[in-house]
């Protein structure tokens, strides 16, 4: 373990507990919507204030933040690592080694002046007093978060016949409640259920197999569920017990890497190599009847997000819908409900965007940070800054009036808004 304390670091984290730190993939509520506001005049001057700037050795993770740290997987030769750091300085705190993951160079497309740094593709989770890596090789590491500590381990491929996918794991590990869950099992332990402080297996059900997207929780009709994309389609599961609530089949072809994204009783899903995009309505007749799916639209071929989920705000989808168009794919609004495509603006590429407060705060796999009003009349810009070298595959993190982003290079901390009250 290489511990770097400092008394610097130690004081910072011990003062910043906010309000809604950015602690999974897809951010505090899980559906990457953030409470705060950007301030325009954080992008008045040539460039916007960068808080630090560190080195992040290839791959796709984003940042978490959580109690005054980050975490994010980088590469160290053909090792993984996690890597913790102090959320106000960018200094290193601590760093592990996940193990070894022989990449093929799936990731390594891009334009031709910004390509490579292929590397780990999934995003750490933090609970606060734990932080949970799920690697390339289908395994789920838990450590302490204010040490590196290892809490616990469990090889899907050695403990339950782990079946991985093409292009290896890429899905990030999802807390809810007292639990972490996981794809990747074999049969009767593809979906997989573990308690979260102790590592102890809840539940390991069905037989499934994996796509690169992470799974979500969400609350329809009442009722919480966790909903995996996996090979076959859409299944929706109580995550207490692991029992279906719902599944609905969608085509897989290669990879299926965006999570699905739900609105009310409203489900959208898509994938790129020619899969395209639909929007299910979720039924049920009563309190505690069974659910049932329909159909609302799907377009094969179109509204591909490859792995860029969109966001979902007043019945409207705002995301990079493109597949393969490598720094010219647009940004887009599209009715959730219809499909249809409100407008749209080239040049982002698979990057990636949140919500925070009423704008989309957008990532272009270039490397530039974009303010867009999240309105369905127009694509209406406020302002644009490059922020980042290398390529932008992750998505942003916002905390505390700050976004934390990263490339294929670097991360960066930039200050946009005014701090939360605590």
């Amino acid at each position: 373990m290489q511990l770097l304390p400092t008394l610097l670091a130690l004081t910072s984290i011990a003062s910043a507990a906010t309000a809604q730190d950015w602690a999974q993939y897809h951010g505090p509520l899980g559906n990457r919507h953030a409470a705060g506001r950007i301030t325009v005049r954080a992008f008045e001057d040539d460039a916007p204030k960068l808080d630090w700037t560190v080195p992040t050795k290839n791959g796709f993770s984003s940042f978490v933040v959580h109690s005054g740290r980050t975490f994010t997987l980088e590469s160290d030769g053909d090792d993984e690592c996690i890597v913790a750091r102090d959320a106000t300085t960018g200094k290193d705190l601590w760093r592990e080694r996940l193990g070894t993951a022989k990449y093929d160079g799936g990731g390594n497309a891009g334009t031709s002046d910004n390509d490579g740094g292929d590397g780990p593709r999934s995003t750490p989770s933090c609970d606060g007093e734990r932080v949970y890596a799920f690697d390339a090789r289908l395994v789920l590491h838990c450590f302490e978060a204010s040490s590196g500590k290892l809490v616990f381990r469990h090889d899907l491929d050695e403990e339950f016949g782990g079946r991985n996918i093409r292009w290896q794991n890429a899905a990030s590990p999802l807390v809810e409640g007292d639990l972490v869950f996981v794809a990747g099992g074999g049969p009767g332990a593809s979906l997989i259920a573990f308690d979260k402080k102790t590592g102890e297996v809840r539940w390991k059900k069905h037989d499934e197999l994996i796509t690169h997207a992470t799974p979500i929780a969400a609350t329809i009709h009442g009722e919480r569920q966790v909903i995996f994309y996996v090979q076959k389609g859409l299944v929706a599961v109580d995550p207490k017990t692991g029992d279906v609530r719902w599944r609905v089949s969608y085509p897989f072809r290669v990879s299926s890497a965006a999570s699905p994204v739900v609105d009310g009783n409203l489900v959208y899903v898509s994938a790129g190599y020619g899969v395209g995009a639909a929007t299910l309505e979720i039924l049920r007749d009563g309190e505690g009847g069974p659910f049932e799916t329909k159909l609302l639209w799907r377009k094969p071929n179109k509204l591909m997000n490859h792995w860029s989920t969109p966001v979902a705000k007043d019945g409207f989808l705002y995301g990079m819908f493109s597949f393969k168009k490598y720094g010219k794919g647009p940004v887009c609004c599209v009715d959730l409900r219809t499909g249809e495509t409100k407008w749209q603006e080239d040049g982002f590429g698979p990057g990636n965007c949140i919500l925070v407060g009423d704008d989309l705060l957008a990532l272009s796999d270039k490397g530039e940070l974009v303010v867009i009003a999240a309105t369905p009349e127009e694509y209406r810009e406020v302002t644009r800054k490059d922020v980042l070298r290398g390529k932008c595959w992750s998505t942003p993190a916002w905390s505390d009036g700050s976004v934390y982003v990263r490339s294929t290079v670097e991360g960066a901390k930039i200050t946009l808004g005014p701090a939360t009250e605590r």
